[in-house]
Protein backbone atom coordinates (compact mmCIF):
# COMPACT_ATOMS: atom_id res chain seq x y z
CA UNK A 1 0.00 0.00 0.00
CA UNK A 2 1.28 3.23 -1.06
CA UNK A 3 0.06 6.56 0.85
CA UNK A 4 0.50 10.15 -0.38
CA UNK A 5 0.03 12.94 2.08
CA UNK A 6 -1.08 16.21 0.78
CA UNK A 7 -0.66 19.46 3.43
CA UNK A 8 -1.62 22.53 2.43
CA UNK A 9 -2.07 24.75 5.19
CA UNK A 10 0.94 27.92 5.99
CA UNK A 11 1.24 26.72 9.53
CA UNK A 12 4.02 24.77 10.09
CA UNK A 13 3.69 24.46 13.43
CA UNK A 14 0.96 24.36 15.10
CA UNK A 15 -1.47 23.53 12.13
CA UNK A 16 -4.45 21.79 13.24
CA UNK A 17 -5.02 19.98 9.43
CA UNK A 18 -1.48 18.83 9.80
CA UNK A 19 -1.76 17.20 13.52
CA UNK A 20 -4.58 15.25 12.02
CA UNK A 21 -3.24 14.37 8.25
CA UNK A 22 -0.40 12.70 10.79
CA UNK A 23 -3.25 11.23 12.83
CA UNK A 24 -4.93 9.35 9.86
CA UNK A 25 -1.82 8.51 8.22
CA UNK A 26 -0.78 6.80 11.37
CA UNK A 27 -3.68 4.83 12.15
CA UNK A 28 -3.31 3.74 8.23
CA UNK A 29 0.63 2.44 9.47
CA UNK A 30 -0.13 0.49 12.36
CA UNK A 31 -2.91 -1.25 10.21
CA UNK A 32 -0.50 -2.04 7.15
CA UNK A 33 2.47 -2.03 8.15
CA UNK A 34 3.91 -3.05 5.13
CA UNK A 35 3.06 0.42 3.67
CA UNK A 36 4.68 3.17 2.54
CA UNK A 37 4.79 7.00 2.82
CA UNK A 38 5.45 9.76 0.38
CA UNK A 39 4.65 13.21 1.46
CA UNK A 40 3.48 16.59 -0.53
CA UNK A 41 3.79 20.21 1.29
CA UNK A 42 1.97 22.04 -1.27
CA UNK A 43 2.31 25.40 0.98
CA UNK A 44 6.09 25.35 0.87
CA UNK A 45 7.03 23.59 -2.28
CA UNK A 46 6.58 26.10 -4.74
CA UNK A 47 4.23 25.28 -6.94
CA UNK A 48 3.46 27.29 -9.94
CA UNK A 49 0.17 28.36 -11.10
CA UNK A 50 -0.92 27.41 -14.37
CA UNK A 51 0.67 29.82 -17.49
CA UNK A 52 0.55 30.57 -20.85
CA UNK A 53 3.39 27.90 -21.89
CA UNK A 54 1.71 25.83 -20.18
CA UNK A 55 -1.50 25.74 -21.77
CA UNK A 56 0.66 26.02 -25.13
CA UNK A 57 2.35 22.87 -23.90
CA UNK A 58 -0.55 20.61 -22.69
CA UNK A 59 -2.61 21.56 -25.68
CA UNK A 60 0.10 21.19 -28.24
CA UNK A 61 -0.76 19.07 -31.73
CA UNK A 62 1.89 16.54 -32.52
CA UNK A 63 5.15 16.25 -30.33
CA UNK A 64 6.32 18.17 -27.53
CA UNK A 65 9.50 20.30 -27.98
CA UNK A 66 12.29 19.56 -25.08
CA UNK A 67 11.25 22.76 -24.06
CA UNK A 68 7.77 22.07 -23.52
CA UNK A 69 8.67 19.24 -21.81
CA UNK A 70 10.62 21.36 -19.13
CA UNK A 71 7.36 23.33 -18.84
CA UNK A 72 5.83 20.47 -17.49
CA UNK A 73 8.03 18.62 -15.65
CA UNK A 74 6.62 19.61 -12.27
CA UNK A 75 3.34 18.78 -13.03
CA UNK A 76 4.24 15.38 -14.17
CA UNK A 77 6.08 14.60 -11.39
CA UNK A 78 3.03 15.23 -9.32
CA UNK A 79 1.27 13.38 -11.58
CA UNK A 80 2.73 10.21 -11.08
CA UNK A 81 2.94 10.37 -7.29
CA UNK A 82 -1.10 10.51 -7.45
CA UNK A 83 -1.01 7.85 -10.00
CA UNK A 84 1.21 5.83 -7.50
CA UNK A 85 -0.78 6.09 -4.09
CA UNK A 86 -3.59 3.79 -3.06
CA UNK A 87 -4.55 6.46 -0.52
CA UNK A 88 -4.46 10.05 -0.20
CA UNK A 89 -4.69 11.98 2.90
CA UNK A 90 -5.54 15.54 2.33
CA UNK A 91 -4.82 18.33 4.77
CA UNK A 92 -7.16 21.18 3.85
CA UNK A 93 -7.53 24.21 5.92
CA UNK A 94 -10.34 26.78 4.91
CA UNK A 95 -8.97 29.90 4.16
CA UNK A 96 -11.33 32.51 3.10
CA UNK A 97 -14.25 29.90 2.91
CA UNK A 98 -12.32 27.86 0.27
CA UNK A 99 -9.34 25.99 -0.19
CA UNK A 100 -5.74 27.50 -0.04
CA UNK A 101 -4.26 28.78 -3.09
CA UNK A 102 -1.48 26.62 -3.29
CA UNK A 103 -4.17 23.36 -2.86
CA UNK A 104 -5.92 24.68 -5.78
CA UNK A 105 -2.50 25.06 -8.02
CA UNK A 106 -1.70 21.33 -6.73
CA UNK A 107 -4.78 20.69 -8.08
CA UNK A 108 -4.78 22.25 -11.36
CA UNK A 109 -1.72 20.75 -11.61
CA UNK A 110 -2.74 17.23 -11.69
CA UNK A 111 -6.10 17.53 -13.88
CA UNK A 112 -4.82 16.32 -16.99
CA UNK A 113 -6.27 14.82 -20.20
CA UNK A 114 -5.43 11.58 -21.30
CA UNK A 115 -3.93 11.01 -17.63
CA UNK A 116 -5.95 11.47 -14.21
CA UNK A 117 -8.98 12.08 -16.47
CA UNK A 118 -10.40 11.60 -19.88
CA UNK A 119 -13.51 13.18 -22.43
CA UNK A 120 -15.92 10.53 -23.78
CA UNK A 121 -19.12 10.72 -25.22
CA UNK A 122 -20.79 11.29 -22.02
CA UNK A 123 -18.48 13.05 -20.90
CA UNK A 124 -15.53 13.71 -18.67
CA UNK A 125 -14.91 10.48 -16.88
CA UNK A 126 -11.83 9.81 -14.36
CA UNK A 127 -9.42 7.34 -14.71
CA UNK A 128 -8.06 7.44 -10.97
CA UNK A 129 -11.32 4.52 -9.71
CA UNK A 130 -9.79 2.43 -7.14
CA UNK A 131 -8.20 5.03 -4.82
CA UNK A 132 -9.38 6.61 -1.81
CA UNK A 133 -9.02 10.11 -0.30
CA UNK A 134 -9.33 10.97 3.26
CA UNK A 135 -9.83 14.91 3.97
CA UNK A 136 -9.06 16.56 6.68
CA UNK A 137 -11.17 19.95 6.48
CA UNK A 138 -10.27 22.61 9.42
CA UNK A 139 -11.52 25.83 9.98
CA UNK A 140 -11.88 28.81 12.42
CA UNK A 141 -15.02 29.76 11.89
CA UNK A 142 -16.78 27.88 8.86
CA UNK A 143 -18.93 25.23 9.29
CA UNK A 144 -18.51 22.14 6.86
CA UNK A 145 -21.33 21.65 4.75
CA UNK A 146 -22.85 25.02 5.51
CA UNK A 147 -23.72 27.41 2.63
CA UNK A 148 -20.01 29.07 2.97
CA UNK A 149 -18.37 26.19 2.87
CA UNK A 150 -16.79 26.23 -0.46
CA UNK A 151 -14.17 23.79 0.22
CA UNK A 152 -15.33 20.20 1.15
CA UNK A 153 -18.05 19.97 -1.90
CA UNK A 154 -15.16 21.62 -4.39
CA UNK A 155 -12.38 18.71 -3.04
CA UNK A 156 -15.12 15.91 -3.50
CA UNK A 157 -16.05 17.38 -6.95
CA UNK A 158 -12.50 17.97 -7.82
CA UNK A 159 -11.57 13.99 -6.55
CA UNK A 160 -14.71 12.65 -8.12
CA UNK A 161 -13.52 14.52 -11.18
CA UNK A 162 -10.30 12.56 -11.30
CA UNK A 163 -12.21 9.48 -10.88
CA UNK A 164 -11.59 9.02 -6.65
CA UNK A 165 -15.06 8.82 -5.53
CA UNK A 166 -14.26 6.67 -2.16
CA UNK A 167 -14.00 9.71 0.30
CA UNK A 168 -14.26 10.44 4.04
CA UNK A 169 -14.31 14.23 5.14
CA UNK A 170 -12.78 14.58 8.52
CA UNK A 171 -13.95 17.84 10.03
CA UNK A 172 -12.42 20.17 12.29
CA UNK A 173 -14.80 23.09 11.99
CA UNK A 174 -15.45 26.09 14.38
CA UNK A 175 -12.74 25.85 15.99
CA UNK A 176 -12.58 29.51 17.79
CA UNK A 177 -15.98 28.79 19.23
CA UNK A 178 -16.39 25.00 19.53
CA UNK A 179 -13.01 23.13 19.41
CA UNK A 180 -14.08 21.01 22.49
CA UNK A 181 -17.02 19.38 21.04
CA UNK A 182 -15.13 19.38 16.97
CA UNK A 183 -12.31 17.76 18.50
CA UNK A 184 -14.09 15.11 20.12
CA UNK A 185 -16.49 14.32 16.68
CA UNK A 186 -13.09 14.09 15.16
CA UNK A 187 -11.50 11.88 17.06
CA UNK A 188 -14.50 9.29 17.33
CA UNK A 189 -14.93 9.47 14.07
CA UNK A 190 -11.37 8.35 13.35
CA UNK A 191 -11.75 5.74 15.94
CA UNK A 192 -15.11 4.25 14.22
CA UNK A 193 -13.23 4.39 10.63
CA UNK A 194 -10.89 2.20 11.47
CA UNK A 195 -12.42 0.02 13.84
CA UNK A 196 -15.08 -0.92 10.93
CA UNK A 197 -11.82 -1.27 8.62
CA UNK A 198 -10.37 -3.48 10.74
CA UNK A 199 -13.54 -5.56 11.28
CA UNK A 200 -13.71 -5.98 7.69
Amino acid sequence: MKILKINSSSNRTTSISRKYVNKVANKLLSEHTEATVRERDTAYTNLPFITENMLNALFVKGERTEKQKEVLQVADGLIEEVLNADILVIGAPIYNFSVPASLKAYFDLIARAGRTFTYTENGPQGLLKGKKAYIVIASGGVAVGSDVDFSSKYIQQFLSFIGITDVEIIALDELVKKSDRSFARANKQIEELFQLQTAV
